[in-house]
């Protein structure tokens, strides 16, 4: 099996969960330090924010450490790195003064990729809010579009020269609906199904800034995306009405759920919201937020779709056609985070929505969480992972056999990481952490990634 020559063998990380240096150089406080820092029992799920009170303070402490992550990156053979800045070592108060120091790390980390040989990919956010923005009502705020394409303007002035690659928002659905509907993430807010699309809606207005700052100021001509989460369906067998059923069921809305994926990707790539979750939402969806122009604004043109995915639910077709849900059976395959194993989402998952949006497709995020640790012979032997990313990676494949322009697959994470409310207690990367010395052990899933990526994925089917 062979991958595109120009495909982008890469791994993914973000800033909160790698970088550390908390306070370091004139850094601000995201509402990710302020989640992390309240160690409170929250009463409705009878727990600390985080497990065991973890914080992202130290982390991984990449922003003293990056030298050497790169060179581990380059032992690796990446291709390609996507990260995420942090917004408050930018701007410490979210917006005005710009921290110099915060700017020239992400420039000295840009520099080190390129010599290394490997193409940065930016985020430009990945969920931690500046405090100070949270503080003036976060994303209700409107305001905070504006802000953000401020924000964008000062990172793509200091780095486009050298970065043709650029996401806007990482998984805007977990930040909005775990964040501030759920209220079981930073900024841990509770609010109204109503109040929910208001912050969608403003959200999405950032993005559109976002896109329009990019293009303004770049200085290499941009390749720009997105990256969400959309919901992942596969057919239970290989019949075309499993098949036909599947897709149906990946953009349909049948009940109040804000998951859905045509919420999040109909407003930016069609510029619309989807009619059918407007009618199952009856007047909590409030359309008076649709301003002259939102829409526009929303849907402006990008280069290539994200998806950051992980597991998938199945679907077959009952005697109409119709999609009906497999249920999982008794002891279904599951990662160490307890996730459902379901590698044919790869296969199905960038062709449906290729289709639909007609843009290429990156696998910005995929991988598992596994208990492992150092053995007796200095390796980190995780036989799953590999296991798990070969199926995956095949899987992957056929998407591009069958003409479905899949440009890059970047593995989930590069090292072992801060993992949100769940604190150190996940190890997802292909680097062992251990967190006490900031020791880094390549895997033995970093030695097989290597020879992946050296024949462009030929060595998958063997």
């Amino acid at each position: 099996m062979n991958f595109p020559n120009d495909f982008a063998w890469g791994a993914a990380t973000a800033a909160y969960q790698i970088e550390g240096g908390a306070d370091a150089d004139g850094r601000g406080p995201s509402i990710w330090d302020t989640y992390s820092h309240d160690k409170k029992i929250d009463s409705l799920r009878n727990r600390m924010n985080i497990l065991n009170g973890d914080t992202g303070d130290t982390a991984c402490d990449h922003y003293h450490l990056y030298k050497e992550d790169v060179k581990l990156m380059k032992e690796m053979g990446l291709k390609a790195y996507r990260f995420s800045i942090s917004w408050s070592r930018i701007l410490p108060e979210g917006r005005g003064k710009v921290n110099e120091a915060g700017l020239a790390f992400y420039s000295r980390l840009v520099d080190e990729l390129i010599e290394a040989g490997i193409e940065p990919y930016i985020t430009l956010f990945h969920w931690d809010l500046p405090q100070a923005l949270q503080d003036i009502g976060g994303w209700f705020n409107p305001e905070m579009p504006a802000i953000f394409a401020e924000y964008v303007k000062i990172v793509v002035k200091a780095l486009s020269d050298r970065v043709t690659y650029w996401m806007t928002l990482n998984e805007p659905q977990c930040h909005i609906i775990i964040g501030h509907i759920m209220g079981e993430c930073a900024p841990k807010l509770r609010v109204s199904d109503q109040q929910g699309f208001y912050l969608i809606h403003s959200i999405l207005k950032a993005h559109g800034k976002g896109v329009q700052v990019i293009r303004e100021y770049a200085v290499k001509k941009p390749q720009i995306g997105i990256a969400p989460n959309p919901q992942a369906f596969y057919p239970a067998t290989e019949r075309e009405e499993d098949r036909k059923a599947a897709e149906k069921y990946s953009f349909r809305i049948t009940t109040r759920n804000f998951w859905n994926s045509t919420w999040w990707l109909d407003p930016i790539l069609l510029g619309r919201y989807p009619e059918d979750g407007i009618r199952v939402f009856g007047e909590d969806f409030p359309m008076e937020m649709i301003k002259p122009g939102d829409m526009e604004l929303i849907s402006q043109p990008l280069d290539f779709l994200g998806c950051n995915f992980y597991q998938g639910t199945k679907i077959m077709a009952d005697e109409k056609g119709e999609p009906v849900v497999v249920p999982r059976k008794q002891g279904f395959d599951m990662t160490a985070f307890k996730w459902g194993v379901t590698p044919e989402i790869l296969h199905y998952m960038p062709t449906f929505l290729y289709k639909r949006y007609n843009l290429p497709i990156y696998i910005t995020e995929n991988g598992l969480s596994m208990a492992d640790w150092v053995s007796l012979d200095g390796n980190v032997h995780d036989p799953l992972r590999i296991d798990f990313m070969k199926r995956y990676l095949l899987e992957l494949g056929k998407a591009i056999e069958e003409g479905t322009p899949v440009k890059g697959y970047f593995a989930w994470s590069l090292m072992d990481n801060y993992e949100w409310s769940n604190g150190y207690s996940e190890r997802f990367g292909m680097i062992h952490v251990d967190y006490e010395t900031q020791k880094r052990t390549l895997k033995d899933s970093a030695h097989w990634y290597r020879e992946v990526i050296l024949s462009d994925g030929e060595c998958l089917s063997k």
